[in-house]
């Protein structure tokens, strides 16, 4: 597991283009029948990707749990929400299986002991995954793309038409803290998030997918009035503090997920930046 050290606004300013895609991009999230798994100690949030191709894969698998966590299975004081971005896939939970499309959603609660993951079509499954920290156990759901709740959002005009489809978030489920979605950008339409905003009470991870060949998103990031761009690939994740900026302009439309952790759940708690004030 890759540790991430919280970085400050102040040092931020003068770090190189290497050092800004060190410190906050995840450049590789799928190997074959692996766990790839970057721990932030930005509210602790806990950036995880897994591919299986030839069998069953577990959530725990190459990890040292007791080293990173100081528990004795990965879920025993942790939440976590998981996309499936690849083909057909299922997750056994403790026993239960559950079978995940193409941007379906499964949220497993604290406690659960024994997650594994597999592919069930030619293709495999991609599932993305976000955890946090959590006080209490919550049910565990699976939330389809049509379950969903959806937001048309921005408008042609200004180059931003998009979809917020929420699915790990109070409208839709109970959670400790974690909230997840995944943003669907209109064809011909490249801004995500702008105006551009700041959560002071709580981080946030955007992982871009859907990208196509030879297209970029530049990801927006620092302070309103120092900020900085990483150029994103395709199924790469960023790592946003509460007191960055985060925003996407991409050279084609794409989609991305988003996962926060912090103080509250409450949506539109935001701390808004003003167009003419960026620099």
């Amino acid at each position: 597991m890759d540790i991430r050290y919280s970085a400050n606004q102040k040092d931020f300013k003068r770090y190189t283009t290497q050092e800004t895609r060190d410190e906050f991009l995840i450049e590789s999230l799928f190997k074959a029948d692996e766990i790839v798994a970057v721990y932030s100690h930005v509210d602790r949030m806990v950036t995880v990707g897994c591919m299986p191709v030839k069998g069953s894969v577990s959530i725990d698998k190459g990890i040292d749990i007791w080293k990173t966590f100081g528990t004795k299975f990965f879920l025993q004081n942790r939440e976590i929400g998981i996309f499936n971005i690849g083909g057909t896939g299922e997750i056994a939970v403790d026993g239960t299986v559950y079978k995940l499309g193409h941007k379906d959603c499964l949220y497993i609660g604290r406690g659960a002991k024994e997650v594994n993951f597999s592919s069930t079509a030619s293709s495999p499954a991609k599932f993305y995954m976000a955890s946090t920290p959590a006080h209490r156990a919550c049910p565990t759901k699976l939330i389809t793309m049509e379950e969903s709740a959806k937001t048309p959002i921005g408008a042609t005009e200004t180059a931003n038409k998009r979809v917020i489809n929420k699915f790990i978030h109070p409208d839709v489920l109970e959670t400790c803290q974690l909230l997840m979605g995944l943003t669907e950008l209109d064809p011909g339409n490249v801004w995500n998030t702008m105006p551009a905003h700041t959560h002071e009470r709580r981080m946030e991870v955007y992982m871009y997918f859907e990208i196509p060949n030879e297209q970029i998103v530049f990801h927006m990031m620092g302070e309103g009035n120092e900020t900085r761009h990483i150029v994103m690939q395709n199924e790469q994740a960023v790592i946003s503090p509460s007191w960055s900026i985060h925003a996407g302009c991409g050279t084609s439309n794409y989609s991305f997920i988003w996962s926060m952790g912090g103080e509250n759940q409450e949506f539109t708690d935001m701390d808004n930046i003003p167009l003419s004030e960026l620099r």
